[in-house]
């Protein structure tokens, strides 16, 4: 599969750190449900995440899916445990990106329990 991330240049990249448990979520999301992994997110006009095992990508679908954010390069293979928290990088592509970037993982979360929970 093609990385789509080099497609597009972004504006800033910050280093972050994912907690544990929402990366745990994401990589349970992506073992049990598909990988990879497109969701909606309803709560949120017109954006919509894909996940990777690269890469979390989200994108402005009513703008042609453009890249709003991105987290990228996890740090998970130096882990000691699974409550861990994984460094990355965050790939900021709009100039509002940092705006939506806690309520896209909150939304992110509360879509990936449900799913979860649906099994």
């Amino acid at each position: 599969m093609p990385n789509l991330l080099d497609e597009f240049r972004a504006s800033h990249t910050l280093h972050k750190v994912i907690e544990a448990e929402d990366y745990n979520r994401v990589r349970l999301a992506l073992s049990r449900l598909s990988n990879p992994l497109a969701l909606d997110l309803p709560s949120i006009n017109c954006l919509e995440i894909l996940l990777t095992d690269k890469y979390w990508l989200c994108t402005d679908s009513c703008v042609g899916d453009r890249p709003i954010l991105a987290w990228t390069a996890f740090e998970s293979s130096g882990r000691s445990a699974l409550d861990a928290p994984v460094p990355c990088e965050l790939r900021l592509y709009h100039t509002h990106a940092g705006l939506v970037m806690g309520n896209v993982l909150e939304h992110l979360e509360k879509e990936l329990q449900q799913r979860l929970d649906a099994l």
